[in-house]
């Protein structure tokens, strides 16, 4: 089996992938390298036919008060639809030409602009309708940015458009062999040779279920440094031998450049697919029907939004 994950960024430098190999030895991790052209990255993986696995730091998936007002029978069949839609990927500059055929907002910083005001262009009843359930805050963490906000150090909007307008939209239009978990049913179910199962992982949610803590901002190598022994301790207890490449890369946080947060988020994201695919942690989906046709859910993890009751699975 194949195990890789793509910690993603607007600018194609950011762009780094892990990739380990399962054998009768347990899991081989190679060191980091850039990902390149996704659509021959994905191919690359294909070529082994093997079941091969793949998070993605960007969000699969759309909140569901902009789902409810569309056409669409779920996100895969809004995906597809999106291929060539250049208006559908093009950041608004103000509120008056936000729709629902162009929800992507702001520009640029602009004085007076909320969440608020992006939420009710869209026929949002609140800033909060513009999350998904998995972005929402929980009890153990604050909550991650928006699908559609493209401003601020930690939005997701331009990873998700240069994700969906470059590659996958296209991709499953021409009806590329990808699944998408969890829309397409549980992910060892979409695990099989000439097929790609593709999984929102986020290298932040990642840290916290391998128990792993920075001491400090992931972009000090200093601190990425300090997390090697913690780090080498996980891999190994989830089966996980580090190439010398890799070990080397690790003790030595993974770099003195500014690529190196991003070579630690992409391991981080595949020792945490590793483990669910290993069955170390739980696949699991809250059984909402919105969750599992339009919003998606982060792969991993176990908590539903706070202030809503535990969900069933």
């Amino acid at each position: 089996m194949i195990a890789a994950h793509a910690d993603w960024s607007v600018a194609p430098g950011k762009r780094w992938m892990a990739i380990a190999r399962r054998g009768a030895g347990g899991w081989r991790l190679a060191a980091p390298r850039p990902v390149g052209d996704p659509p021959a990255f994905a191919a690359a993986l294909l070529a082994e036919d093997l079941p091969a696995a793949l998070g993605l730091d960007l969000p699969l998936g759309v909140p569901r008060a902009y789902a409810a007002q569309r056409p669409e029978a779920g996100f895969l069949d809004f995906l597809r639809a999106r291929a060539g839609d250049a208006r559908f990927f093009r950041v608004n500059e103000t509120l008056e030409t936000i729709s629902l055929d162009a929800p992507f907002y702001p520009q640029r910083g602009v004085k007076g602009m909320t969440r608020a005001s992006h939420a009710a262009a869209l026929g949002l009843p609140d800033a909060e309708a513009l999350h998904r359930w998995c972005d929402r805050a929980t009890a153990s963490r604050p909550a991650g940015a928006p699908p559609f906000w493209t401003l601020g150090a930690n939005q997701s909007g331009k990873a998700a458009i240069t994700a969906w307008r470059d590659w996958l939209a296209p991709a499953l239009a021409a009806g590329a062999p990808l699944c998408l978990w969890p829309f397409e049913g549980a992910l060892q179910g979409l695990l099989r040779p000439g097929r790609l199962a593709l999984a929102e992982v986020y290298p932040a949610e990642a840290l916290r279920q391998l128990g792993l803590s920075l001491p400090g901002s992931k972009r000090d190598q200093a601190a990425r440094r300090a997390l090697a022994e913690p780090l080498r301790a996980v891999l190994d207890r989830l089966g996980i031998a580090p190439s010398a490449e890799a070990l080397t890369m690790i003790r030595d946080g993974f770099g003195a450049d500014a690529a190196g947060e991003d070579r630690l988020d992409c391991t981080l994201g595949l020792a945490a697919l590793v483990a669910v695919l290993d069955g170390r942690r739980e696949d699991v989906v809250p059984a909402d029907d919105m969750v599992r046709r339009w919003e998606g859910w982060v792969l991993g993890q176990g908590e539903g939004p706070k202030g809503l009751a535990p969900f069933s699975r």
